[in-house]
């Protein structure tokens, strides 16, 4: 039976880099909310539109309305068989709602979560430096440039850090991550659909832990 995995997982979990490796040797679609909304806003399509008007207020997209775009986005061919959820749901209503596609759509679902100890997260968010050039990314404390704030490949280019990558910020999306979260994985956890991953290893053994759990 074709199954819907939700990938769950802190910011810099690695959720994102395991659904691409998914996507590229299974051939299984990673499904990302944050790439869906990015979407809607060159769309010219009445949901489209929607969306757009929501953005422009600054208001929320609420549950109904997210779940509408995924639904519209899996019933796509590509997604016929089973594919990978990245952002969605981040609810317990939201999974609600999914149990409801799921149904619809004749799939399982199964929840796995890339569980990564925060002080390593810590390390990953605040230490990660990106080449403004070629999009190279380095973290001064597991992969460092040869030369401290410059890139290896571009040695003109000052390494750059996201805004909201300093340590206070980065414990802000930490904790709220995980006041959202704990209910999403109780909801999985009582129904025995979740599994756990170590997600601090090396991106390979992950991806090998991942695959043999699907």
């Amino acid at each position: 039976m074709s199954k819907i995995v939700v990938l769950i997982g802190a910011p810099g979990a690695g959720k994102g880099t395991q659904a691409r490796l998914l996507d590229e040797r299974l051939g299984i679609p990673q499904i990302s909310t944050g790439d869906m909304f990015r979407e809607m806003k060159t769309q010219d399509t009445p949901l489209a539109r929607e969306v757009q008007e929501i953005m422009a207020s600054g208001k929320l997209i609420s549950d109904d309305v997210t779940f509408r775009i995924v639904r519209e986005r899996t019933s796509k061919p590509d997604t016929a068989g089973t594919y990978v959820l990245d952002g969605y749901p981040r609810t317990a209503v939201q999974a609600e709602q999914l149990e409801e596609l799921a149904k619809e759509q004749g799939k399982e679902i199964q929840a796995i979560e890339i569980d990564v100890p925060k002080d390593e997260l810590m390390k990953r968010l605040t230490g990660r430096r990106t080449c403004p050039v070629c999009g190279e990314i380095y973290n001064v404390y597991s992969k460092p440039p040869k030369t401290e704030g410059v890139c290896d490949l571009h040695p003109d280019a000052q390494l750059t850090q996201r805004a909201d990558d300093n340590e206070e910020k980065v414990r802000v999306r930490l904790e709220t991550y995980d006041e959202l979260t704990k209910p999403l994985l109780a909801y999985y956890q009582s129904s025995g659909r979740l599994k756990k991953v170590d997600g601090t290893g090396e991106v390979e053994d992950i991806y090998s832990t991942l695959e043999a759990g699907l």
